[in-house]
C-alpha cells in the first residue's frame, strides 16, 4: 500500500508508483469515482475530459427515482 498525507491546502502529491501505475505525467486530468469509503483513480485521456466536461452538466436531469425505476431492468 502507498500513502500520501493531505496538505494544508486539501492537496496530495501521487507516490511514484502510483503516477507509473497510472501512466500519469505534469498536467494530466485525473477522474475520482466515489463508492462508500473506497476511492478508485483513473488518468482521463484529453477526449475523455473534454467529453466527461461535454456530457456532465446533462445527466443530472436523469437522477431521480422515477427515472432509476424506469431504467432498472436496461
Amino acid at each position: 500500500m502507498h500513502t500520501s498525507k493531505l496538505s494544508s491546502k486539501s492537496q496530495i502529491t501521487l507516490p511514484r508508483k502510483v503516477r507509473e501505475a497510472l501512466g500519469t505525467n505534469a498536467g494530466d486530468t485525473i477522474a475520482y469515482e466515489v463508492e462508500g469509503n473506497v476511492v478508485t483513480l483513473k488518468r482521463l485521456e484529453p477526449f475523455d475530459a473534454a467529453f466527461h466536461a461535454a456530457l456532465s452538466s446533462t445527466l443530472d436531469e436523469w437522477t431521480t427515482d422515477a427515472d432509476e425505476e424506469a431504467f432498472r431492468d436496461l
